[in-house]
């Protein structure tokens, strides 16, 4: 169940990504549409990849790309904020959906690793 949370709601923050990317796209920035359009939606790919994971590792592991992922992209906003392509507003309601994805990715890596070790006992 937890696992079709994460994936319904990075799927909403990469539309909501591709939407932004597009936006910045026609205000001619190509580089950080580009930048903030593959690791926006990076994170939903790998928690997708990770339900048809070979094995508890590599479950871990592709939540864990995703992971990274979604600290990238806020490097991202962070950068369109300070440079003035989004609003402070905007920024903030990014930052609080891809810090709710971050929180759900920590708890499910950390849940994983822990029911692994309970296994292997």
């Amino acid at each position: 169940m937890k696992n079709k949370i994460l994936q319904e709601k990075s799927y909403a923050f990469a539309i909501r990504v591709v939407l932004l990317a597009q936006r910045l796209t026609s205000q001619k920035e190509f580089i950080l549409s580009n930048q903030i359009l593959k690791s926006g939606t990076s994170i939903g790919a790998n928690i997708r990849e990770a339900e048809f994971a070979a094995s508890p590792a590599d479950f871990i592991n592709k939540l864990t790309v995703s992971l990274k992922e979604a600290n990238e992209t806020r490097f991202w906003l962070n950068l369109l904020k300070d440079t003035h392509y989004i609003d402070l507003e905007e920024h903030n309601s990014f930052c609080s959906d891809c810090s709710e994805l971050i929180a759900m990715l920590v708890s499910s890596i950390k849940t994983k690793k822990e029911n692994l070790i309970k296994a292997q006992k």
